[in-house]
């Protein structure tokens, strides 16, 4: 038996077919006729972006327009003169050969991004490898991704997958996927979530360990593998996976169902999102509302600021589609080590306890006024709550309450609609709000426990290291202190408290903290109908 990383729940039983990586070499050798190598560039980019533009539309069908957007941001790539106009640039002026001009580009990118620890950021690395290497295969006519004629009940296994090579899974074929490396929040594992595929990642050597046609047995619910599996354990496993599936059937009657603890205490089980589409899936699931809606992603994968009218569309469309049930935005949470190309920003020692989040909209003002004029216009078509990230002081939050009232007298004097009042309140990610909450409770409206950074900042383990990823550990006494203190300081002030980690649908922290008296629980919208049941049984 081997262990990884569970990515995506579920058994599966099938014959193994492994993704083989067609080695590219490359050679620097220079060219002679630079238009022609140019030319050539110009019909293997347009081919890519051609076959990104059918993988999108196949995604969209299959997966939905939240998760086909990586493709557009793939796409987006092919027009970035930052990334094809270098590769262009090193065709003409140093008469590079178009393979050597490109993997010399997507080198660099890759060479960037290893230095910065912030998930998204690492997700984007991946997208430039994933086009650079279909820009590489049409340059040299080979084929690229999961191809052949695959048979039913297979298990795909391979080094990595990247989103296309997800998105191109036939689902009628390919029952899970296997890969050595990976995590939980790669867009591989978000789309075999959504395609409801077991996968399993970070195997290490899993591409050695199994040959083409061995039988495996993928239980992605422990994160394990049973190689050539006996017949008694092959039956034991087909008995855990059609009760998991009846399990998931039943699931779906909680849909329109309202969350009660067994205590009788309604609770709101609400989606996380990063991108205004993602709410579709948050209703699909029954979600009692949107409990942190990202916005830095609507100022990456551009070159420019988002305009006030763009960050206003997007939110009105959140809050629109919600109707009256909540939608907590959080104000911009960039900085530090989540830069921004167009936004020139001071190179700090430790990011994460840096230039980032409310310090930095605080510190540039003319930022953090559009999109608060933007919020507050959306506020007048729906429940839209705004949530400020990273307060550890209340002068912090007075601060940005001030800021926001300048821009309600600003509308105000050009007669713009806005909802006057509406809820403010705070991300409890630093242990110093935690153990202030008392004080800060007597100002704000509402709490949302960033979990995330509150179980690293507290435990001063990096949640993203692997040398010390045992240390970080939700269930932790003195995390669990702290986001009890934090529950009864906001109760003891008669205001609400909820939770947007991923500690909010842990099935193992979810009887603590109904115990604890959490009023709202948010998660990815795949894990909303499993927590209601948890919750409802607790």
């Amino acid at each position: 038996m081997k262990k990884g990383i569970a990515a995506s729940k579920g058994y599966a039983i099938g014959n193994v077919v492994i993704k083989s990586d067609d080695e590219i070499k490359i050679s620097d050798t220079k060219v002679e006729d630079v238009a022609a190598e140019k030319q050539r560039l110009e019909v293997a980019i347009e081919k890519t972006r051609d076959q990104l533009n059918k993988i999108k539309e196949k995604a969209e069908i299959e997966l939905g327009a939240d998760k086909a957007a990586v493709f557009e941001s793939h796409i987006m790539l092919l027009d970035d003169p930052e990334f094809t106009g270098a590769i262009e640039t090193k065709v003409t002026s140093e008469s590079l050969n178009a393979e050597k001009s490109v993997a010399d580009v997507v080198e660099m990118y890759m060479g960037i991004f290893a230095f910065i620890e912030d998930e998204y950021m690492k997700e984007r690395a991946a997208d430039v490898k994933d086009v650079g290497n279909r820009i590489l295969a049409n340059l040299l006519g080979k084929a690229y991704g999961v191809s052949g004629d695959l048979a039913e009940n297979t298990i795909i296994v391979a080094h990595d997958l990247t989103p296309s090579d997800t998105a191109q899974l036939d689902k009628n074929k390919v029952i899970a996927f296997l890969t050595n490396i990976g995590g939980r929040t790669s867009h591989s594992a978000i789309m075999a979530r959504t395609l409801e595929i077991p996968a399993i990642v970070g195997l290490n050597d899993i591409t050695s360990t199994v040959k083409d046609g061995d039988l495996v047995i993928v239980d992605g619910s422990e994160g394990s593998v049973i190689v050539n599996p006996d017949e008694a354990t092959i039956s034991l496993y087909k008995e855990k996976k059609a009760k998991y599936d009846e399990e998931k059937e039943e699931l779906k009657k909680l849909i329109d169902v309202k969350t009660t603890t067994k205590a009788g205490k309604r609770v709101e089980v609400c989606g996380n999102i990063g991108k205004a589409a993602d709410v579709e899936a948050v209703l699909a699931n029954g979600g009692d509302g949107v409990g942190l809606f990202r916005t830095e992603f609507l100022y990456m994968d551009r070159d420019s600021l988002p305009t006030e009218e763009e960050q206003f569309e997007a939110y009105k469309y959140v809050t629109e589609n919600m109707g009256e049930r909540p939608v907590v935005i959080r104000t911009l949470d960039i900085g530090g080590d989540k830069k921004l190309p167009y936004l020139p920003l001071p190179d700090e020692m430790n990011p994460f306890l840096g230039f980032r989040a409310i310090r930095l909209c605080l510190g540039k003002k003319d930022i953090f006024k559009v999109q608060l004029r933007a919020l507050l216009r959306a506020s007048a078509f729906g429940n839209l709550k705004i949530m400020f990230p990273m307060i550890s002081s209340l002068s912090e939050f007075l601060a940005a309450k001030e800021i926001l009232k300048e821009c309600m007298e600003e509308l105000t004097a050009e007669g713009k609609a806005f909802n006057a009042n509406l809820d403010t309140g705070i991300m409890v990610e630093i242990p110093a709000a935690a153990v202030y909450a008392d004080e800060l409770a007597k100002h704000v409206d509402f709490f949302s426990i960033g979990t995330n950074d509150l179980i690293q900042y507290t435990l001063a383990a990096d949640r993203m290291n692997e040398n010390v990823s045992y240390l970080y550990d939700p269930m932790h006494p003195a995390v669990l202190r702290l986001i009890k203190m934090t529950i009864d300081a906001a109760h003891k002030e008669g205001k609400w408290c909820g939770m947007c980690g991923e500690m909010a649908g842990d099935e193992r922290a979810i009887p603590t903290l109904v115990e604890f008296g959490l009023d709202e629980f948010s998660m990815s919208a795949s894990s909303i109908l499993t927590a209601k049941k948890y919750i409802m049984n607790n």
